[in-house]
């Protein structure tokens, strides 16, 4: 076990550290949309969800 770690090292690293960041995008992905932001643009004109994008504000906490 000891050799194969040795020997592949590296591609574990590279693994787990994408494995990691993947991990955090999507963290950061759901996190925005539960606080209600998005990667709106605000070209609504050019946008095929303008009538579904902006219908229903989410609600702020208070």
């Amino acid at each position: 076990m000891i050799e194969w770690l040795m020997a592949n090292g590296a591609t574990v690293f590279v693994a787990l550290l994408i494995a990691v960041l993947a991990a955090l995008a999507v963290y950061v992905l759901r996190r925005d949309k539960k606080r209600g932001r998005s990667s709106c643009g605000g070209s609504c004109g050019a946008c095929p969800m303008a009538g579904a994008c902006h219908a229903n504000p989410p609600k702020k906490k208070a």
